[in-house]
């Protein structure tokens, strides 16, 4: 690939602020030296983020609108449309007001107007889908389906964003996204963010860093942090105070490069107007800081699903502020400014002691806004966080909380619940990773638009939220559009026409599937969840397992057959339109959980079989589940999105040498499948919380644990004996630590999607017809 003069001036700095940060290392945390660290790296001033996206207070009101670069912009749309670009003229308009696009133009010659690159980018989302009728997902598109020559605008066309907050990406995203993913596959990801409207990003990647900088400072040795910092898989929820060291040591090697990806991350999203978000600094410590460091007070946090949580350093202290300093100083060295900020404190629970929690927010905010003057504090709506009396502490004005349960509860009042504090509507329809596919979009619909009109209403935003993204295209593409289409969306409606563009062009039997999908699986109610069922095929075996995740649903949210008939709609689709990897993709992802939906109906004919004392029968439906589980790993292995190989190979591609490849690869296998040790898999009920079906996982781990069980069941009725028992974690573990290779790559998908979804069908009918 070459690399513009200005990219690699760019990359050079990038690379320039690690060596430097690494450098100061023999300076030590908080040093003055530090501060010339940065500004000799070029980013001790605001620039990009802070001031394009109107996000003032970091060094005063933002200044008058003025032209900016539309160059990142173009380069995004000539990734995007390859063969389309060239016949979009793009046009800053900084006058026109924040968050502000216009769309016009003859055929062949479309002309985008927008406020920011970013804006310019969403310009182009709405007119591929209201106009060229084409479909960008997320995954899959349908841009081979464009005509060589665009269609023209009918008539010029301008929406402004209708909340300022358009927030994306969970705190575990990196972890059930995939943590060791190229810089190639974070700037893919920007982009769809951007061509659907989000301006504000979450940045995860190389956030150890600025820590393992930091706290060598303050007595802790470079060995003893490395130690302490968890494997790149599991450091989302070490941000969170949640636990420490599993899937460990990093190296330094490790860090850096990780530090440069993320730095790489943060300048794409400033250089399209975004808002790179970055983790804050709330006291977060290694064990053992108070006796290193006089005047310390820290209180131990307790567990968190049997890990032991890091210790808290109590904000209110004084050394609290010189090591909030100290960090700001690394991650800006590394990352740059930013206009906003991510804290949790006390996370799903966690233990105040004796800590004035109102005090200690102050001094929170206060850390922060001595480094990034009045930047904003977002912070995750969750369970009872944030808490009344943090909320009591801080300048809320600066503050963003991102609602993870709108969709979620019912009778919820948010101005009443936090004081009138500026949040954004959320929603987290994925927990860890899982392919099943659903939404309550009809919620989101029914809420967005009355909840932003009621009188003193708080929303100012909307706050994209899965645990993990890659799935559900519809979601993504629906709750995006949330923020910028007035007036109510028509569920249906919207349905039918995401039908027509995620193929290329209208089609009865692509509008009837996703009218069955739209009317189950993407219409479940609020109340619970917001998430529906995982599959049985995936979970720990148990002849009355009701899910493979602890905490998913336990029956079904929907009616199954809506699946089951979109499946026989896809089939019929127009074989013309059936080329794109929107088709394939939606074809992989219907049969699977057509497929997986059924493993809920014969898991009980297997119970009752068994209960029955019925051996033939046994052995009959637990074949019928072994093939089930084979067509399910040949399907899914047809697809790109659902191939463990790739999720294998990037985590071996960080190593240096074997040892360190095998240790990531077990960080990445271990989050799949055990999730932590013995005390956290098993007394913390987290294996499986990641399952997914995707092939190589479902061949190697899934199909065999299952086979293994109804062996145990076999056995006892021929013996006429209490099964014998497995110690699935150590099954499990066993898997983790295997380093078996799996098809990765562009070679990596085998076999006909089409075929092994007819034949799913054809299988499903069989067995619904039979006479069991």
């Amino acid at each position: 690939m070459t690399i513009s003069p200005p990219r690699r001036r760019r990359h050079a700095q990038l690379r320039r602020r690690v060596a430097l940060a690494a450098l100061a290392a023999v300076l030590g945390a908080g040093s003055p030296a530090l501060a010339d660290v940065a500004d000799t790296a070029g980013v001790t001033g605001v620039t990009g983020a802070a001031d394009v996206t109107g996000v003032t207070g970091v060094r005063g009101p933002a200044p008058a609108p003025r032209a900016f670069d539309t160059g990142p912009a173009r380069e995004a749309l000539q990734r995007l449309l390859p063969h389309h670009a060239d016949q979009f003229t793009l046009v800053p308009d900084p006058a026109a007001g924040a968050d502000r696009f216009t769309v016009s133009g003859s055929a062949g010659a479309i002309t985008v107007r927008g406020s920011t690159g970013a804006t310019l980018l969403t310009g182009v989302g709405w007119y591929l889908q209201h106009v060229a009728g084409a479909d960008i997902g997320w995954p899959g598109d349908s841009i081979g389906m464009l005509p060589a020559r665009l269609p023209a605008v009918p008539a010029p066309v301008t929406r402004s964003a209708l909340v300022p907050h358009r927030y994306a990406l969970n705190d575990t995203d990196d972890g059930y996204s995939g943590a060791y993913r190229t810089f190639e596959q974070h700037q893919r990801q920007i982009d769809l963010l951007a061509l659907h409207g989000i301006n504000e990003v979450f940045v995860q990647a190389g956030a150890e860093y600025p820590y393992y900088r930091a706290l060598q400072g303050f007595g802790y040795s470079a060995a003893e942090l490395r130690e302490w910092i968890p494997g790149p898989g599991h450091q989302s929820w070490w941000l969170l105070q949640n636990l420490s060291g599993f899937g460990g040591p990093v190296s330094e090697r490790l860090m850096r490069e990780r530090a440069e990806l993320g730095g790489r991350i943060a300048e794409q999203l400033r250089g399209l107007g975004m808002t790179p978000v970055l983790p804050g600094y709330f006291g977060t410590v290694p064990p053992g800081f108070a006796a290193r460091n006089t005047g310390a007070r820290t209180v131990a946090q307790g567990d968190w699903a049997g890990f032991d949580r890091p210790d808290w350093l109590d904000p209110t202290s004084p050394v609290f502020g010189k090591l909030a300093a100290a960090y700001y100083a690394e991650q800006r060295a590394v990352f740059g400014n930013s206009g906003m900020y991510r804290m949790s404190p006390l996370h799903e629970g966690g233990t105040v002691g004796t800590v004035d929690v109102k005090a200690a927010a102050t001094a929170v905010q206060k850390a922060l806004h001595a480094a990034h003057p009045g930047a904003m504090w977002a912070v995750l709506g969750w369970q009872d966080s944030p808490k009344a009396e943090l909320l009591a502490g801080v300048d809320t004005s600066k503050m963003l909380i991102l609602d993870g349960l709108s969709d979620r509860y019912n009778r919820l009042d948010r101005e009443t619940r936090w004081g009138g504090v500026p949040y954004a509507m959320g929603t987290i329809y994925n927990f860890g990773g899982h392919t099943t596919i659903g939404a309550n979009t009809s919620v989101w619909i029914e809420r967005f638009g009355p909840w932003r009109a009621k009188a003193g209403s708080a929303l100012k935003g909307i706050a994209y939220l899965p645990e993990a993204t890659g799935t559900n295209p519809a979601a993504f593409d629906l709750f995006t559009d949330l923020a910028w289409e007035p007036g109510t969306i028509d569920q249906r409606t919207w349905f039918a026409d995401f039908a027509g563009r995620r193929y290329g062009r209208p089609d009865k039997e692509a509008s009837a599937a996703w009218e069955e999908l739209r009317a189950g699986p993407y219409s479940t109610s609020s109340g619970l969840w917001s998430e529906s069922q995982d599959s049985l095929f995936t979970a720990r075996p148990g002849l009355s397992a009701v899910g493979a995740a602890y905490w998913s649903p336990k029956s079904m949210r929907y009616p199954a057959d809506a699946v089951r008939r979109a499946l026989d709609h896809l089939l019929k689709v127009d074989p013309k339109l059936r080329g794109s990897s929107a088709y394939r993709f939606d074809l992989v992802d219907t049969a699977r959980q057509a497929l997986a939906n059924h493993s809920r109906v014969l898991l009980p004919k297997i119970k009752a079989a068994y209960e029955a004392k019925d051996l033939t029968r046994l052995r009959a439906l637990a074949a019928e589940w072994a093939d089930g589980e084979r067509r399910l790993d040949a399907v899914t292995g047809s697809d790109p999105n659902f191939l463990l190989g790739d999720w294998l190979a990037a985590a071996r591609s960080w190593g240096a040498d074997e040892a360190e490849q095998d240790r990531y690869e077990y960080d990445a296998r271990s989050i799949l499948s055990v999730w932590g040790r013995r005390s956290t898999s098993e007394g913390g009920f987290l294996h499986d919380y990641a399952n997914r079906e995707w092939s190589g996982l479902i061949g190697e781990l899934y199909a065999p644990r299952w086979a293994a069980y109804f062996e145990t069941l076999e056995e006892s009725l021929v013996r006429r004996a209490a099964p014998r028992e497995i110690d699935w974690h150590a099954f499990e573990e066993d898997w983790a630590r295997r380093t078996t290779r799996h098809p990765s790559g562009a070679n990596g998908p085998s076999g006909d999607p089409y075929t092994l979804a007819k034949d799913i069908a054809a299988a499903l009918k069989s067995w619904e017809g039979g006479a069991r």
